[in-house]
């Protein structure tokens, strides 16, 4: 299990795929660790990518600081791991609040990067989002890591994906319960206390950006999404049919696929974001949709009704 050093933690990381090729590097979400992203290391590699997974300070097998962990230390930790990777292009995505850490580092790093995929992401703390997220936060200080998760599981994920595992919840939430603990998730949750907006230096990432939203996401809605759109310049939102907040979980093979595709456009000169809105297909490998003209992207997706 490899290590990099940042100050005196250390972070745990995995490098596969061959050397010289162009790479991804995946940041987990807040109660997310490294192995979550192993279909997309997978898919990704037989794509000809290299892929970087890491757990972010807090997270997983990396070290745990006893006290606050600021958000700039996520950052730094993320340009370490970067600097391993040789001078091949490198496409960055991050989902939720590993979006917003790859939203920083793009900020701050962005000349290193060729691509950047924001996913179930925001730049502003929207007064929804800040109610909730004290809420979870007060659920997990009174209620531990498992009432988290039970809170955090029907608004990430759809009924489709839950109902075969309703049996069976405690095993899935044990692996969560053993890598993460209540107080790392805590001081993760804490580096929100002083968050200030990013939405003034969008406009700064100039490197091309496809901006994945899930259709039905509770937690980070079209809005925080649109944010972005209209902010970032050379920038495409795709929006996941059926999806909800974590569908990297539920729509791994389409999101691999997407995430792949972006990644070959960017390097073949064909991606033109023009701050576009689109459809990602139901299925890997079919062909995005623009969204359609005189209808609202903020509202839902458009789809014709069949006569009973």
């Amino acid at each position: 299990m490899p290590f990099l050093s940042h100050g005196s933690y250390r972070i745990r990381y995995e490098l596969d795929g061959p050397a010289k090729a162009p790479a991804y590097v995946l940041v987990n979400g807040l109660t997310q660790y490294s192995e979550l992203w192993t279909p997309y290391r997978d898919a990704l590699i037989a794509r000809g990518f290299r892929v970087a997974t890491f757990d972010l300070l807090g997270q997983g097998a990396s070290d745990k600081p006893a006290l606050f962990i600021n958000q700039d230390d996520q950052v730094l930790a993320l340009h370490r791991l970067i600097g391993e990777l040789g001078d091949e292009p490198i496409f960055l995505s991050g989902i939720s609040f590993g979006g917003l850490i790859a939203l920083r580092y793009a900020i701050e790093h962005g000349k290193r990067l060729s691509g950047l995929v924001p996913m179930s992401c925001f730049a502003e703390l929207s007064p929804q989002l800040l109610l909730i997220g004290n809420a979870l936060r007060t659920g997990l200080i009174l209620g531990g890591t498992g009432y988290l998760q039970d809170l955090l599981l029907p608004m990430n994920l759809s009924d489709e994906w839950l109902k075969p595992l309703l049996n069976k919840l405690d095993s899935v939430k044990r692996q969560g319960w053993l890598v993460n603990d209540v107080y790392a998730l805590q001081n993760l949750m804490e580096s929100f206390l002083d968050f200030q907006p990013l939405t003034p230096q969008l406009s700064s990432i100039a490197v091309p950006t496809m901006i994945l939203n899930g259709e039905f996401d509770f937690l980070t809605p079209r809005a925080l999404h649109e944010t972005l759109r209209v902010e970032i310049p050379d920038s495409a939102l795709v929006i996941i049919p059926r999806a909800y907040h974590a569908f990297t979980l539920e729509k791994g093979a389409l999101t691999a696929d997407l995430l792949a595709r972006f990644a070959d456009d960017v390097l073949a000169g064909r991606w033109r974001g023009n701050k576009a809105v689109w459809i990602a297909p139901e299925d890997p490998g079919d062909e995005l949709t623009p969204f359609p003209a005189g209808y609202d992207h903020l509202r839902a997706i458009p789809v014709q009704g069949t006569s009973t």
